[in-house]
């Protein structure tokens, strides 16, 4: 596992480091060996996170049933800051929310909808999307990403559940970690805690056509949910101020959850432009592509909620 060896500093450390990653293989599918390649480099107030995008744990086999696409090595420079800012209000995480110490990034949200504004739910939802055993799949760049908790990722790291564990980078530059946390935010001897989300399911029905897809608020869309203070320990960017193994002096941090929004769908800071995603977008329909659906623009389908969209999905 690309750990080995590797001497990764306290982020509270503010001198120039380079710690480099580089594993051999990783593991094989679809008949290919994958090799993670990652490296992050402290430049004066700014981490620089470089990878091929490929996990540093084997991958499910791609395609599969739901995602057409084949996984292939990427270019990715990720930038974020070393002192973080809140700002004023949080932000919509489109793009890539962050990404993960192994070098795979995280996205949440999916590109497959409905009408105008019901956008499907790469988990827990009526439509297959292809998610493998790591909670990721493919986007027809040949991307592969995480849509949840990386569960390779977490084993390679020595499991959950144990202590905070840290797992990533969010575009804003506040870290990543999985749910457990201190049950005093502000007390590192305090118990370990699995953090829950803020966000409910909707009550009732959501409106049919030709506004919405009817039927029950069930977790098919991301609209089904609302954002409920203090119904968890979390804020609507699944996250919260507190201590951490790396931080103790107490920073704001995200935690991936095992129910919805998985990974946050908002950035509490101001998130670096090289998270916004770059390269080819979609072909016109077909495998590998996006079409046209009736009754809306490119990529949306007006249909039934266990309908699928037009195209591979994202």
């Amino acid at each position: 596992m690309y750990r080995a060896g590797v001497k990764i500093l306290s982020p509270r450390f503010a001198v120039a480091t380079l710690v480099t990653v580089l594993t051999a293989a990783c593991g094989s599918a679809q008949g290919r060996t994958f090799t993670n390649r990652v490296t992050i480099t402290l430049r004066g107030e700014q981490r620089v996170i470089e990878a091929n995008g490929i996990p540093d744990h084997t991958p499910g086999q791609f395609p599969r049933r739901g995602n057409p696409n084949t996984i292939s090595e990427q270019k990715y420079s990720f930038t974020v800051p070393t002192k973080p800012q809140v700002a004023a209000q949080p932000s919509p995480a489109r793009g890539w929310f962050g990404v993960a110490l192994n070098g795979v990034p995280f996205e949440a949200g999916t590109a497959e909808v409905w009408g105008e504004g019901w956008r499907y739910e790469a988990i827990g939802g009526s439509m297959n999307l292809g998610l493998d055993e790591h909670l990721a799949h493919v986007q027809p760049t040949g991307a592969y990403h995480y849509h949840a908790l990386p569960t390779g990722l977490i084993a390679g790291l020595g499991g959950d559940g144990k202590k905070m564990l840290h797992v990533g980078w969010a575009g804003d530059g506040f870290p990543i970690y999985t749910s457990y946390a201190y049950a005093d935010a502000q007390d590192a001897k305090s118990a370990l805690k699995k953090m829950r989300s803020s966000h409910q399911l909707k009550k009732g029905t959501r409106p049919g056509a030709p506004d919405g897809p009817g039927g029950k608020y069930d977790g098919a869309f991301t609209a089904d949910y609302e954002f409920v203070k203090g119904s968890g320990e979390l804020d609507e960017c699944n996250g919260r101020f507190g201590v951490t193994p790396e931080f103790p002096q107490g920073t704001y941090y995200y935690c991936l959850t095992a129910e919805f929004p998985f990974a946050s769908r908002l950035w509490r800071g101001t998130p670096d432009p090289s998270f916004m995603k770059h390269g080819p977008g979609p072909g016109p329909g077909g495998p590998g592509g996006r079409g046209k659906g009736k009754g809306g623009p490119p990529g949306q389908k007006k249909g039934p909620p266990g309908g699928r969209p037009p195209g591979p999905p994202q």
